[in-house]
């Protein structure tokens, strides 16, 4: 059954039952036990919502990523109390955001690590889906004789320009799942919180669009907004006026984006808020598996049921298997990639390799299929230190002559035709016993991008050479995520590009890196705060203390960093260091629905406090963390954090890092000193290495999927068979209906294709769709990107619309669809005989007929009425779940020190 509502429902509801039953036990155990402590899971709310999203995404992990796609990219109005306006950001925004990317990449880059500069543009639609986002009640109407000749979508736009505060809001989902319409209820949270305007963009999904397709769709959205297209109804946003946010994957693209503007010289937004970004693609920090349980994320990683699209390899065939025991020696050394752009050396060494054992075994050996003498492969050990037990050294040419060589190769004319017989050999495993043979992997792991291009920071952003000379940053972490460790990380290398550097292969491998490592040595500033108890996107449970503060300190961020100068924000980026303190009032609270939103009153009970009077509390924690010097603070002589806070007049200056925890009350503490974080005392060559733990993980995982889904994995392959054929007879029919491409040869049909051009086509070429899947010579796109396959229904899809419908500026025909072929979409129920197909649902939003009791507004109805339950809690004066917790503690306490009074009487 595919992920819809009813199989969520169906999936979730026994959670639902079993969480209250182990909470009310658990909560029974405590009591007695006299355990005053207060957690995170001692709300029940809190409790039941992380198992039902746990649930929710093991549930997709049983079904195909198409399903999955589906369902969370289903279009889901809006509520009634909000403006949401849909756009579509057009193909020059797209085409301004790829050469920006071209210039970043470099050509000798693009050619050996993304694998071409065209297919990555290659798109289904001729735009991306994007929302304009906030409060009816902020929307300030105008009427005039131009307005009367406005679509009312147009009016609410211009209705929202007064609103000058904007947040940019990149959505999560591990880069292939998620849509607008999965995060919309928290970003109409944001527009109200920060009285401003939101916007947000449906970029382009892995694994049918990878790594750096989602980049490009990000960069454009920043474009359409600073510099809009003609056409577009709003003004230019000052990016002094904008502010990036984002979570898990969409925090992490964020960061990326707001490097590449760097690296280019290009304005950066004011600020960036981060929540929980996955920056480690290669999974390389402990808390990845330390984490497990206390995280929604499954506990194999993101495996799925086999389909056409995913996974490359849906099982194992004529010999192949996931991981092996290594059968070569390095390179590359145990725990690393090979490299994606080979030197000389490499490209020569390679080229003897495979024509040597290719004429021994009598057929073409590629990379993968390179061995060395199972003698001569040594131990990890071994292969750190540079040798083997039984291999005895070559004699190599001298020095001189390898420059010869070297020289000699470059000059050779077949020097480019051996670059492209280039191919990197499998990743190794870094093994926890050293003595042990590495394990390679043959199979890719991550859906957003090929392993060898995991450790690239334009994909893990942890491994950039700076983070130094950003935006100023606010980052938030659960405790109890898996990727608490590498945030931890990411936020401090930002604050202290210095004492954090990247290890020297992305250095020596990066084109920018080394520049940039001594280009941008300036600290970002940077607010960590790392929430206790707290799983992966602790924003998504609105309705707890620690979420709620979250939305409150996330909108007086913006608010600063969006109403000061560039100098001012120089000086002191931190709304909580603002002099006179900001006012954080709860104006906002009076708009939206009257049964989510608290009345604003607080509670004159400490611990019945609204999330204002928490954040007052907390701004006040954080000057005193000042005076105690528990901030990074850079100090001119003679100065000191007595002195500094003398004036309540000026902000407090020169604090480039705060560094807090947040406990399940949504009160802070400073975080313990750098020395003692475990992830901190990670060496620079520890970080973006390919590690045992996690791939001994994934691989139990997916083997336990090839057993359950065997015969599943043998339809896919047959289906792919089937798609492959459509392809073929689709291509023929277009030539012989007249399609002239310099890529194929046409035939001429019995109709002129003069009048199948003009007369009787239903398409057209699109000027600004610079290309097309049947622009991709000497590209190499990843095996699973859409652009370069045939073999499903969603490449086909690509594949008819770019041929017959919107065609790019290369074709110089836009044929006539066969009528065979249009008989045969007539009866396709995901295609039509006239207009253009469906594209892949990682990239066109769903529309379907039941969308009141589509699971997505269910989800919303329930965190709707989690928040109801606490807000009224608070209105009427009685116990919140926090301060029930809290009341019991000390109680306990109390009844234990009577009983120590009695007993000491």
């Amino acid at each position: 059954m595919p992920v819809t509502t009813t199989s969520a429902a169906i999936h979730i509801t026994p959670v639902v039952i079993k969480t209250f039953v182990k909470h009310a036990k658990r909560k029974g155990i405590k009591y007695k036990d006299g355990d005053g402590t207060v957690q995170g899971w001692d709300d029940i709310l809190y409790d039941e919502a992380f198992h039902i999203v746990k649930a929710f995404i093991e549930l997709g992990t049983k079904n195909t990523v198409e399903s999955l796609q589906a369902f969370t990219n289903t279009h889901v109005p809006a509520p009634f109390w909000c403006a949401v306006v849909p756009v579509k950001i057009p193909l020059s925004s797209c085409n301004k955001a790829a050469d920006a990317l071209i210039e970043w990449f470099g050509p000798e880059d693009l050619k050996h690590v993304v694998g071409g500069e065209r297919w990555w543009q290659i798109r289904g639609l001729e735009w991306i889906d994007a929302e304009w986002i906030t409060e009816k009640a902020y929307l300030k109407e105008e009427h005039s004789e131009l307005h009367k000749k406005l679509t009312d979508d147009e009016k609410t736009i211009l209705a929202m320009e007064h609103l000058d505060r904007v947040m940019l809001y990149v959505h999560g989902g591990a880069y292939f799942w998620g849509s607008i319409n999965t995060h919309r209820y928290q970003v109409i949270r944001y527009a109200r919180k920060m009285r401003g305007r939101a916007f947000t963009v449906n970029y382009r999904k892995a694994p049918q669009y990878p790594w750096p397709c989602p980049l490009q769709d990000v960069l454009a959205a920043y474009f359409y907004l600073t510099n809009p297209p003609p056409g577009a109804v709003h003004q230019p946003v000052d990016p002094s006026k904008l502010v990036f946010a984002g979570d898990s994957a969409g925090a992490a693209l964020c960061l990326t984006v707001l490097t590449v503007l760097r690296d280019l010289g290009l304005p950066q937004p004011a600020g960036a808020v981060l929540i929980s970004p996955w920056v480690d693609l290669t999974h390389s920090f402990p808390s990845v598996t330390k984490n497990t349980e206390t995280d929604i994320i499954p506990p194999h990683g993101f495996i799925h049921k086999p389909s056409p699209l995913w996974p490359v390899h849906p099982k194992s065939e004529g010999g192949y298997t996931r991981a092996v025991t290594t059968r070569t020696n390095p390179p590359p050394q145990p725990g690393h990639a090979d490299q994606l752009k080979p030197d000389s050396d490499r490209l020569a060494d390679q080229v003897d390799q495979r024509l040597e054992q290719s004429v021994e075994r009598g057929e073409d050996v590629h990379a993968a299929d390179l061995q060395d003498r199972p003698k001569d492969v040594a131990t990890q050990k071994e292969m750190q230190r540079g040798g083997s037990p039984e291999a005895k050294p070559k004699e190599g040419p001298s020095e001189r002559s390898q420059d010869d060589r070297k020289t000699s190769l470059e000059s050779d004319p077949n020097y480019g035709r051996a670059e492209e017989f280039w191919e990197p050999k499998p990743p190794k495993v870094l093994m926890e016993d050293p003595n042990a043979t590495p394990l390679e992997l043959l199979a890719q792991i991550q859906l957003y991008a090929t392993t060898e291009q995991l450790s690239h920071p334009l994909v893990s952003p942890v491994l950039q050479s700076s983070l130094g000379n950003l935006c100023p940053l606010y980052i938030l972490a659960g405790n109890g995520e898996c990727l608490r460790d590498e945030i931890i990380y990411v936020a401090h290398k930002a604050a202290h590009p210095k004492d954090y550097p990247a290890r020297q292969g992305v250095l020596r491998e990066g084109r920018r890196q080394k520049e940039n490592a001594e280009k941008f040595q300036t600290p970002t500033k940077v607010h960590l705060q790392v929430f206790d108890d707290m799983c992966h996107v602790l924003t998504v449970f609105t309705f707890t203390e620690p979420a709620k503060y979250a939305y409150r300190s996330i909108a007086q961020f913006v608010k600063h960093v969006t109403s000061h100068s560039a100098e001012h924000l120089a000086r002191n980026p931190f709304p909580e260091f603002h002099m006179p303190p900001s006012d954080p009032d709860s104006e906002d609270e009076t708009v939206g629905p009257p049964h989510v939103s608290p009345s604003g009153k607080g509670s004159s009970n400490d611990s019945d406090q609204s999330d204002v009077d928490l954040y007052r509390h907390n701004e006040d924690a954080a000057k005193k963390e000042v005076e105690k010097g528990q901030v990074d603070q850079l100090r001119s002589e003679g100065s000191s954090a007595a002195t500094v806070l003398e004036s309540r007049n000026e902000d407090i200056p020169d604090v480039f890092m705060i560094r807090e925890r947040v406990d399940a009350l949504g009160k802070v503490r400073p975080m313990e000193p750098p020395e003692e974080i475990e992830a901190l005392r990670l060496k620079p060559h520890e970080i973006g290495l390919i590690k045992e733990a996690p791939v001994r993980r994934w691989l139990s995982g997916q083997e336990a999927w090839d057993k359950k889904y065997k015969h599943t994995a043998e339809r896919v392959i047959r289906k792919r068979r089937r798609y492959e054929a459509k392809a073929a007879r689709l291509l023929v029919h277009a030539k012989e209906q007249g399609l002239i491409h310099d890529e194929l040869q046409p035939r001429q049909s019995r109709t002129s294709i003069a009048e199948s051009i003009s007369s009787r086509s239903v398409g057209e070429v699109e000027p600004d769709r610079r290309w097309g899947p049947l622009d991709l010579k000497d590209e190499n796109p990843p095996p699973s990107a859409i652009a370069g396959r045939r073999d499903t229904s969603e490449a086909v899809a690509l594949l008819k619309k770019t041929i017959y419908h919107n065609a790019p500026a290369t074709h110089k025909t836009v044929p006539k669809l066969k009528t065979s072929d249009a008989v045969r979409a007539a009866l396709d129920p995901h295609d039509h005989p006239i207009k253009p197909p469906q594209q892949s649902v990682s990239e066109q939003q769903v529309h379907t007929q039941f969308i009141p009791m589509h699971g997505l507004r269910m989800w919303q109805s329930l965190v709707e009425l989690f928040m109801r339950k606490s807000t009224k809690k608070v209105e009427r004066g009685t116990k919140h779940a926090s301060s029930a917790l809290r009341s019991t503690s000390e109680k306990i306490t109390s009844g234990i020190s009577g009983s120590d009074s009695q007993a000491a009487a």
